[in-house]
């Protein structure tokens, strides 16, 4: 990991300024990292949009965010807040840019951290017009005077288009400027799950194909689209804009290998290795193991196509749910579980790792049934048996990881009861954790690209999702699914499910 020259300014210039992403995450995260600067580090943000608006007038309308605690650390950094209006696909506007935040505090010489908050399709030519207005340039050294690049997500809406957004970045940038942020990475449980797995050793000899019988990942949520953001949602939908990015980043730091060390890039191979073991599936097996939805109206909730900015005909699934495999020595025959969903009754963010049962079945036999029938019933099916041993590692909006176990009921008989093991990260620090933005700002100033997404490890991930698209747009294979506003989805995806293996966790 290299990092920064930390007594230097830094100048963090967002495109999109004016944007919801700047006034409602980044701006505060900035002032939140500006109250314990990095190792004597200091700040200086401007905003850059379109339209002309005075410095006094952009600090007055980001102070007016309501986030608690927000006005007090904006006003420290405020004197260092300043707007410059800019067109990001106008090479004349960007060279007078250029100027303008040349001749700021720090001069041209200021470290510099452009964090592109703009819609996806403008990401490729405000990269190339950025370095050709000098604003950026490729840049060797990581001391001072950096210049770096933060692009947010969506990057691409394929694989083939996430591959000439990394040609046209890499044309004039080095890879190790490129910061592909993915929030979910800056959130402290999925941090966690690195040191959950490679820190506890009482793990490891289990956390493999022998011992986990699947595991599940589950993004859930109640909301629906939100007003706005129709018309981007209606042309992406749930696949593409959650599951490729968010949770497939998940799957990976649960599936990956030990890596040697904590460095960036020996963690990033290992993630990147599991993304290109997932295996491809056939149009036949993406109708067995996948299905798609969308919500209808339901619980005093209007259906999808009802929203504001939903085309009438649209086919754009709001549900997804996929039984992915990843084809190594490690997870082989093990399905991942992963499931998306808008309009769900409850919101929250989880992994469930379920271990196999052990194999001699000694407690819990029903009373009126042999040993030889129930040993037939649990080869056969017709009797399962919960499985005792879960792994829960709870995201949001709670960071929780619970271990279930069996324990004996008292009583003169052989009968297990469930119990658990449950830890809460604010019970247990006395504090929330860091928002998601606030830390990966920190990583990007700091020059540590471990929780940022690497060109190959993007491509990767559109490598499944596309192979899965493909299949529902042009065999017809996978129907789509409506499920009531405010409920659990589609019944078709219990059936992802096999045998005894359970159902889906409700949070």
């Amino acid at each position: 990991m290299t990092q920064g020259d930390a007594t230097q300014l830094v100048q963090i210039l967002i495109f999109g300024g004016r944007g919801d992403l700047a006034r409602r995450k980044l701006v505060p995260a900035i002032a939140s990292l500006a109250r314990r600067p990095q190792g004597g580090a200091q700040l200086q943000v401007v905003g850059i949009g379109r339209s002309g608006m005075s410095d006094d007038a952009f600090r007055a309308w980001l102070r007016g965010f309501p986030q608690e605690g927000h006005a007090e650390a904006f006003d420290a950094i405020a004197p260092q807040v300043h707007y410059r209006s800019a067109d990001v696909q106008d090479l004349a506007s960007l060279a007078k840019l250029r100027a303008e935040v040349d001749a700021l505090a720090g001069g041209a010489e200021v470290a510099r951290l452009c964090y592109l908050a703009l819609e996806p399709r403008l990401f490729a030519s405000a990269v190339t017009l950025l370095s050709e207005s000098g604003i950026v340039h490729r840049h060797r050294s990581e001391d001072r005077g950096y210049r770096r690049v933060i692009i947010e997500k969506p990057f691409g809406h394929d694989l083939a288009s996430a591959h000439a957004l990394n040609e046209a970045v890499q044309r004039v940038l080095n890879e190790h400027q490129v910061l592909r942020i993915d929030h979910y990475l800056g959130k402290e449980t999925v941090q966690n799950l690195l040191g959950f797995r490679f820190h506890n050793a009482i793990f490891e000899p289990v956390w493999n194909r022998h011992h986990v019988e699947l595991v599940q990942i589950t993004v859930a949520e109640t909301l629906g689209v939100e007003e706005g953001r129709a018309a981007y949602y209606d042309g992406t939908g749930a696949l593409r804009d959650v599951l490729q990015n968010h949770m497939l980043q998940v799957l990976a730091l649960v599936a990956m290998e030990p890596p040697a060390s904590l460095d960036a890039e020996a963690l990033r191979n290992q993630k990147v290795e599991v993304l290109r073991a997932l295996r491809l599936p056939d149009p036949e097996e993406v109708a067995r193991s996948s299905v798609r939805a969308r919500y209808g109206p339901g619980a005093a909730q209007r259906g999808y196509l009802d929203e504001v900015g939903v085309a009438e005909d649209s086919t754009t699934e709001t549900y997804v749910a996929l039984r992915a495999e990843i084809n190594n020595w490690r997870w082989r025959g093990v399905p991942f579980l992963l499931r998306h969903g808008k309009r769900l009754p409850k919101r929250f963010t989880e992994v469930q790792v379920q271990f196999r049962m052990p194999p001699l079945q000694l407690f819990n036999r029903p009373p009126d049934m042999s040993d030889a029938e129930f040993d037939r019933a649990l080869h056969n099916g017709a009797l399962c048996l919960i499985r005792p041993n879960v792994l829960t590692i709870g995201i949001q909006p709670r960071e929780t990881i619970g271990l279930s176990f069996g324990v004996k009921q008292p009583g003169p008989e052989m009968i297990m009861a469930p119990a658990a093991l449950a830890f809460d990260y604010r019970e247990r620090f006395d504090d929330a954790p860091p928002d998601a933005y606030e830390r990966l700002l920190q990583d990007a100033i700091a020059g540590d690209a471990t929780l940022f997404l690497r060109s190959d490890e993007i491509e990767a991930s559109w490598r499944y999702c596309d192979a899965v698209r493909t299949a529902w747009s042009e065999h017809g294979a996978v129907p789509l699914h409506e499920y009531p506003a405010g409920t659990w989805g589609p019944a078709a995806a219990d059936e992802l499910f096999r045998g005894c293996e359970g159902g889906w966790t409700r949070g």
